[in-house]
């Protein structure tokens, strides 16, 4: 016998302990016989060293098996293996090749590209569809594979930001798996991961391409399913965590409905979104249409629904990868703007119109800048920035666009922008060019009243600091929803030296109060050169310079200063912690 050959088996609360020898020799009194019981301590046999005359005890303490040979695998591991393979796209090589037929990745694959290498822990992956009632274990295991819908935890942008920060939930419907539907063992999937997602304070990426609810799945004792909580799950992160829907294909129905519950949609050019796909209309009696005529991604870009719009879905994934970053902290590594560019934005004639966005990117981090809804509510810019690293929300009028006047759907925009930025902690600056809100009997007619009202609501719930800087007009009831309400509710509200302001526009103002002035002139040349003398004069009045000597504005600076004024600004205002649940809304 060699030391640590096998002796008995011991047997206490029905597990099997092994008793090995601890010397090599040859084995003498054995005390015991099969089965009968051993009190703790007892002598179970002697060991004779060959050559020695005084026998050994046997080593009592258990220990651990031999390994297995090298190379060589149990049974239970392989076919925990042999399970797994199925879930693998290695393993479905035709469903793959129909998938990239049609220009399209798989769900693995962009959960590849968009999760740090080999940080993606998947969730539920031996999950079959519900239908072992009328399909075989082996159809399902084969053909059902995760119940079309991949699940983990991994991280993102983790080299950037280190492990805690770039943890995030992702889930991705698998298209190539009974059309990416939502099947109860998905749902139950989705619940698990949600769940997880509210009590980590973990951002969840979904890829939401599918054709909604599933009616094939018969194993579950239920008629309509109406009951199941994801839905409501995932409504409740709303304001919680940053929640990112991204689309490729189509998304119909369910997938639809969480996919609009998301902060922001990024969506490729073919994709089609709809609350209803083609048989749902058509069950509807609404008519016979094809999946492509059904919310193609143009409309819903213009409408408001997808907020990014991007080529396909590798462009898709780096623009989950930029937006999550601005929630996931600061970053030391930037390159700032020429700051002297700044000075040339505004024309110098006043009415020249211009675009803003070049005002945008002379105060942001070079690189950093990120539109969302670009297609709508064109009246005013939003997007997502760096300034020297620290992520900030930026408003800006559009002067190419009504002349910068705010109209419901701008309106909607930026007040929905405001709770974004609100609820998950990122300050706004707002660049202010506007000649007030839009009016007439054809804006009314759109309910502005209730619309541009928005404005001042979201305002007043800001928990984070608000930096306004006038670049030119600065008129009326919309410069003050443009400054969160009030010329002096901002941090600090300055002006360009371009600055103009007023209750109303100058020319409106000048043709209103001084109506009977103008009158009284001769039509022509003379009136002409009175409503400009007044005009200038108004102007003369409400000239940043002037304002500032009445306090109304804190400074007038020089363009150049901008970004400086913001950095220190945001140095010294913090961010105020949340005052219960802050939603925000799906429009």
């Amino acid at each position: 016998m060699q030391a640590g050959d096998l002796l008995v088996i011991l047997e206490a609360m029905k597990m099997e302990h092994e008793v090995r020898a601890a010397i090599g020799g040859r084995l003498g009194d054995v005390f015991f016989a099969a089965g009968e019981l051993v009190e703790s301590g007892a002598l179970l046999a002697r060991i004779e060293p060959l050559g020695a005359t005084v026998a050994q005890p046997a080593a009592t303490a258990p220990t651990e098996a031999s390994a297995p040979a090298s190379g060589s695998l149990r049974a239970d591991l392989q076919r925990t293996l042999d399970r797994h393979a199925p879930t693998h796209d290695a393993s479905r090589p035709e469903a793959v090749a129909r998938r990239h037929a049609l220009g399209l990745r798989t769900a693995r694959e962009n959960i590849t590209d968009l999760c740090d290498a080999g940080s993606f822990m998947e969730y539920g992956a031996l999950a079959v569809a519900a239908q072992r009632s009328r399909r075989s274990e082996e159809d399902l295991v084969r053909n059902t594979p995760a119940d079309g819908m991949v699940t983990g935890i991994g991280s993102i942008n983790g080299a950037q930001f280190g492990p805690q920060a770039s943890r995030a939930v992702v889930m991705a419907y698998d298209a190539t798996v009974l059309a990416g539907t939502q099947g109860m063992r998905n749902h139950q999937k989705t619940d698990r991961m949600l769940g997880i997602a509210l009590q980590n304070k973990l951002p969840v990426v979904l890829f939401a391409e599918g054709g909604g609810g599933r009616p094939g799945d018969t194993d579950m004792p239920i008629v309509a399913g109406l009951h199941v909580g994801t839905f409501a799950s995932f409504a409740r992160l709303n304001g919680r965590v940053p929640v990112i829907g991204v689309v490729a294909g189509r998304c119909f129905a369910g997938n639809a409905a969480l996919l609009g519950c998301c902060d922001v949609i990024i969506a490729a050019r073919g994709s089609n979104i709809g609350m209803g796909g083609p048989a749902m209309v058509e069950g509807g009696g609404l008519g016979v249409f094809k999946p492509e005529q059904i919310g193609p991604a143009g409309v819903q870009h213009g409408n408001g629904v997808i907020d990014v719009l991007v080529d396909d879905e590798v462009q898709a994934v780096v623009a989950a990868r930029h937006y999550l970053s601005f929630f996931q902290g600061a970053t030391t590594d930037f390159a700032a703007p020429d700051a002297l560019a700044l000075r040339a934005v505004v024309p110098e004639n006043r009415l020249r119109v211009y675009d803003t966005r070049a005002a945008i990117g002379g105060i942001a981090d070079a690189g950093s800048v990120l539109a969302l809804r670009a297609g709508f509510g064109q009246g005013i810019h939003t997007a997502l920035a760096r300034i020297e690293g620290r992520p900030v929300g930026i408003l800006a009028n559009n002067p190419l666009h009504l002349g910068g006047a705010i109209d419901a759907d701008a309106a909607d925009k930026a007040a929905r922008f405001m709770q974004l930025c609100n609820a998950h902690g990122l300050p706004l600056v707002s660049l202010v060019d506007t000649p007030g809100f839009m009016v007439g009997p054809e804006t009314e007619a759109q309910a502005q009243v209730r619309h541009v009202s928005r404005l001042f609501i979201a305002a007043a719930h800001l928990r984070v600091p608000f930096f306004s800087v006038v670049l030119r007009k600065g008129y009326g009831l919309g410069a003050m929803a443009m400054t969160a309400g009030s010329f002096h509710a901002p941090a600090f509200n300055v002006a360009w030296p371009t600055g103009e302001f007023g209750a109303m526009g100058l020319e409106g103002a000048v043709k209103l109060g001084y109506r009977k002035e103008l009158e009284a002139q001769p039509a022509g040349p003379q009136r002409e050169a009175l409503y400009e003398t007044l005009v200038a004069q108004q102007y003369d009045k409400g000239s940043a310079l002037n304002m500032a000597t009445t306090l109304e504005i804190d400074a007038v600076i020089d363009p150049a200063q901008t970004r400086d004024w913001l950095v220190r600004g945001l140095q010294s205002s913090p961010i105020r912690p949340a005052d219960g649940a802050l939603a925000i809304d799906t429009w």
